[in-house]
């Protein structure tokens, strides 16, 4: 699937609407990164603020680490690799389970320069949400240096957490732990 390899400059803007939107709900954030390492919760807490609405930031660049720190099985990522669908699923809901938050980012991917695959070129992330007990996730695949493609991992989960926490409309209380 192509995407925009140049995201737009302003990521602040981004994530002070999504720390609005989280604020207004009274919702906490977690994220759980590999290729990004740590990246997104910078993007974050770099908000004057973001205590408010973000709890905490799991970065898990080995897959021991996804495993101690997420619960992420080692049979998925064996099975799978540490790149796939099924682990970033894992990760999110790993991360909202041990930050014992309602919403959760996961990053995983190949950023670069090297440990691509015919089936996983360099650039692909495998990025997941979880909200509201729903875990979501998509496969990007980035263009560029590794510097750009962790930018464009980091603005891509954030946008897409801030359409699908738009998308839940006015609710204002998720009701449910992870």
């Amino acid at each position: 699937m192509p995407h925009n390899p140049n995201p737009p400059q302003d990521l602040s803007a981004l994530v002070t609407t999504l720390g609005q939107q989280l604020q207004q709900r009274r919702w906490m954030l977690a994220s759980a990164e590999s290729c990004t390492g740590g990246l997104i919760a910078a993007a974050c807490t770099d908000i004057a603020g973001s205590s408010r609405w973000f709890e905490r930031g799991f970065v898990t660049y080995s897959n021991a680490a996804k495993t101690q720190l997420l619960g992420v099985p080692a049979e998925l990522i064996a099975t799978h690799g540490a790149v796939s669908e099924p682990v970033v699923r894992a990760m999110a809901h790993g991360a909202a389970l041990h930050a014992q938050v309602p919403i959760a980012v996961a990053s995983t991917g190949i950023a670069g320069p090297d440990g691509g695959s015919p089936d996983k070129p360099v650039g692909t992330v495998w990025l997941g949400w979880w909200v509201d007990g729903v875990v979501r996730s998509q496969c990007f695949h980035f263009d560029g240096p590794r510097s750009s493609v962790r930018a464009q991992a980091v603005y891509q989960a954030l946008l897409q957490l801030e359409k699908i926490i738009a998308a839940q409309g006015a609710k204002t209380d998720l009701g449910q732990r992870p």
